[in-house]
């Protein structure tokens, strides 16, 4: 943006809904999947019909607290269900049932850490539990619309943060922290492009320096990162516009439109009235007991940020490593399963293991467009080639060649076997004396280049190694390399 803009502070809260992967919907027994054929999975109870009655999931609350407990929240004890009224083609009932003044999680936070690697606090105000309405389809025909039901009645929480973001960039990193902690927890694929994950964007603009918040608008159902980054920015643009034109801004709800990457009005903003909020008579209240509570916090898995801590004290990983190796659980998974199978269980070990996973096993998984699940190296082969690295057997440059030619084994002994041949395929020549006749035959054949580094030269010093691993094909130890070459042309690396 140009610095006209850069005199205005946006000021951002994310409102996110995630379905959760409970098996049913959130109010009767028809299942919650999203690949059912249209409007297969439904039911008079999700449909609505005059005089059913909903009864709860009980695998929904614990799912909700689950995402309360992770994200630091208190847990209310009782808790009330309410309709939110409004029309819509895809919601049949004509509400929603919904938490209103009483959510089940409230009063939270997580850390995002920002560019220059400092971290920030995003308070969250409230997580509360929805039912999710269907969904209009416009595909088809440029005059009908098409309506599939299957999507009502499916759970979702809705995650609302504190205003407490100030640009496109950190919205966009609270919003992949929230992802990756609902992955982690197992209640939601973080599947934005299909709809199980969404996010609304409540966004005001003020001067630098001012406490007083200017007036929201709110850019309802962005469905991906890029769409959250690139609708925050035109909406702070078209707000500082107006601004700077001596208009104002307006209490909206906003439509982004990707294609030309603007917003626009789609009807005036909301209030809690409008949607006349009253208690829903068919539910009970609900009691979470702390017993309860407790049984939810006894399985959660360690967090992210947790995990990735640990590894940097455990396994002496530098932070970006942590933080990339521990993004996804499978993934974190997968690397302390290498881990875990090593011989040698020290930093330079451990460093190894995080090299090979990072550079050679995430290789593969974007090239081959796969997930660590479907990857069939086995992390007991990839710890024997750290360990065969670490000690020396396998130089560094020589296990990217092992590592590939692995990938041709298909199950865990075959991998075995292999590698058994590739290690003495691949060993390093250790010996000093074989090592120092290969130095002095390249330094005897290259006189020319001697005598140009004793001048001054010295960027030679890379040729004169590059020659030596040649001569070896590879298989120099370059630490012994280095050693014999200072002794003998007193070049370093």
């Amino acid at each position: 943006m140009s610095s006209i803009y850069e005199k205005y502070e946006p000021v951002i809260g994310l409102e996110v809904h995630a379905q959760m992967k409970t098996k049913t919907k959130a109010f009767c027994g028809c299942p919650a999947d999203f690949h059912a054929p249209p409007n297969s999975n439904v039911c008079p109870v999700c449909l609505g019909h005059p005089g059913v009655l909903p009864v709860l999931n009980k695998e929904l609350i614990d799912f909700a607290i689950r995402m309360g407990l992770a994200t630091k929240c208190s847990i209310r004890e009782n808790t009330l269900f309410a309709r939110k009224n409004y029309f819509y083609p895809d919601l049949s009932k004509g509400y929603q049932i919904t938490q209103f003044e009483t959510p089940l999680c409230y009063d939270g936070l997580v850390n995002i850490r920002l560019k220059d690697r400092s971290v920030k606090r995003i308070g969250i105000t409230r997580i509360h539990i929805e039912e999710d309405a269907g969904k209009s389809i416009h595909d088809f025909s440029d005059d009908d619309t098409l309506v599939d039901f299957n999507r009502c009645g499916v759970p979702l929480i809705e995650i609302v943060s504190e205003p407490d973001m100030n640009s496109s960039d950190e919205a966009h990193r609270y919003l992949y922290k929230i992802r990756q902690i609902l992955v982690y927890l197992g209640i939601n694929d973080g599947n934005l492009e299909e709809g199980s994950m969404r996010c609304d964007a409540n966004i005001s603009v003020r001067l630098k320096g001012d406490s007083k918040l200017g007036t929201r608008t709110e850019i309802k159902n962005l469905n991906s990162f890029k769409n959250v980054v690139d609708a925050i920015e035109a909406e702070i643009k078209r707000q500082a516009d107006l601004i700077e034109a001596g208009e104002k801004v307006s209490y909206h709800t906003m439509t982004y439109n990707a294609k030309d990457k603007t917003t626009s009005h789609t009807r005036s903003k909301e209030e809690a009235h409008d949607y006349r909020y009253f208690p829903e008579p068919d539910l009970v209240r609900l009691h979470v007991s702390s017993e309860q509570i407790e049984k939810v916090r006894e399985i959660l898995p360690e967090p992210p940020d947790e995990r990735s801590e640990r590894f940097i004290f455990q396994y002496s990983l530098t932070e970006t490593e942590a933080e990339e190796i521990t993004s996804e659980k499978p993934l974190a998974d997968f690397f302390e399963s290498i881990v875990d199978q090593l011989k040698k269980k020290d930093d330079k070990t451990f460093k190894t293991s995080a090299n090979i996973f990072r550079v050679d096993v995430k290789r593969v998984l974007n090239e081959e467009k796969i997930d660590i699940s479907t990857f069939h190296l086995s992390p007991a082969v990839l710890a024997n080639l750290a360990d065969s690295v670490s000690e020396g057997t396998i130089s560094a440059s020589a296990s990217r060649e092992v590592f590939t030619e692995l990938l041709a084994a298909k199950d865990a002994s075959e991998q075995s076997k292999l590698f058994g041949e590739l290690e003495n395929k691949y060993r390093q020549v250790s010996g000093e004396s074989e090592i120092e006749e290969i130095v002095k035959s390249v330094l005897s054949e290259n006189k020319d280049e001697v005598e140009r580094y004793k001048s001054g030269e010295k960027k030679l010093a890379g040729f004169f190694v590059g020659k030596v691993m040649q001569a070896s094909k590879g298989k120099a130890n370059p630490k012994i390399v280095n050693e014999l070459l200072i002794k003998n042309l007193e070049v370093k690396l």
